[in-house]
């Protein structure tokens, strides 16, 4: 099978990311005591997407882009208005006693709009008017569902959207000259932001809502190192012997333990040599990715690009903000941490990867 390593990859990370949720139970309250029960549930239907996606033919998602797209926007301006409010965020329809996340399967239909997009132009003999014109239409279609799921609030996905952008765009091969007029833009909105944060706070409560100053706050409580989260999470990974405390042993409490705080768990339960094995295999696992993207051409190669991006960029913030480099801003790390909407966007892309990288007869 020309995608085995993909599943072997998978399946390393379904048995880590089980030991390790079934650890953070001990730590957590009596609610959460079956929730590595759940995560395997969420793998099992995962793994059955993946085969049906790989079944269908070849590239067959593609012509639903629109739909999917126009779905995804529906499903943000919905759970604004319906939403279960979960952690100071609107983002989740709550259904059955089910947590569904919209801004996380908003990440699968953007990137293959973008990707369709982008094919419908040739990177090469461009004009500066052409070359704008399918900018700025990637620009409005990542726009969209950013400023959506930026008002619920979710950072963590609000960011991704601009990852998969910046990443898509490169990769299709924009002139140089669109990064220094992006760059001097964007100094300029934080100059104006900034401005109004100190001398225009009404204005910009008004533009922003209140719910930033909580955002503000993460930031400075990480810069300021007066997190409790962080500290106990510190302590936990940091006190831990070369081969870890043991499973179901984490020494101390901390928030959010089995979602972004996972990489915590890992380090103090299986201890820095496993810890460092693993992140290890998700460097191989990002450079067979790389390498599949470099075999394929046009949009095949836009889609992959895409899914590497925001699966490089969650290892880098999730491990980073675990070990205090980063602030803190909810983002999983990819295949372990616990949660069925996040899993199903991964698995569901490596799913697309999958099976535009099939033989076919």
């Amino acid at each position: 099978m020309k995608n085995r390593n993909l599943i072997l990859f998978i399946v390393i990370f379904f048995i880590v990311s089980i030991l390790s949720i079934y650890s953070s139970t001990f730590i957590l309250s009596s609610d959460y005591s079956n929730i590595h029960i759940k995560q395997i549930i969420w793998y099992i239907i995962s793994f059955i997407l993946i085969f049906i996606l790989y079944k269908r033919p070849k590239g067959f998602f593609y012509k639903y882009d629109k739909l999917l797209y126009i779905f995804g926007i529906i499903l943000l301006i919905l759970v604004l208005l319906f939403g279960t409010r979960i952690n100071g965020s609107k983002g989740w329809f709550n259904i059955l006693n089910i947590s569904i996340q919209p801004s996380e399967f908003m990440k699968i239909f953007l990137i293959i709009k973008l990707s369709n997009t982008l094919s419908l132009n040739n990177p090469k003999n461009r004009s500066f008017k052409s070359e704008l014109i399918i900018i700025g239409k990637c620009i409005i279609l990542t726009l969209i569902p950013f400023i959506l799921t930026f008002l619920e609030p979710d950072t963590g996905n609000s960011i991704m959207y601009l990852i998969i952008l910046v990443t898509m765009l490169f990769v299709y091969g924009i002139r140089y000259r669109w990064y220094f007029i992006s760059i001097i833009l964007l100094l300029g909105l934080l100059a104006i932001t900034y401005y109004l944060y100190i001398n225009k706070q009404d204005t910009f409560i008004s533009i922003f809502g209140t719910d930033i100053f909580y955002r503000i706050d993460r930031i400075l409580s990480w810069k300021n190192n007066e997190s409790m989260q962080l500290k106990n999470a510190l302590a936990s990974s940091g006190s831990s012997p070369i081969l870890g405390y043991g499973i179901g042993k984490t020494p101390i409490y901390f928030p959010e333990a089995e979602t972004d705080f996972i990489v915590s768990i890992i380090l103090g339960n299986l201890g820095p040599i496993i810890s460092i094995i693993l992140v290890i295999i998700m460097l191989l696992f990002d450079i067979y990715l790389i390498k599949l993207c470099l075999r394929h051409k046009k949009r095949n190669k836009y889609l992959i690009s895409g899914v590497i991006s925001i699966l490089i960029f969650s290892q880098i913030q999730n491990i980073g903000m675990n070990l205090g480099l980063f602030p803190i801003t909810g983002i999983t790390l990819p295949f372990i941490s616990y949660g069925g909407s996040s899993l199903l966007t991964y698995m569901i892309l490596i799913g697309l990867i999958i099976n535009i990288n099939k033989k076919t007869s």
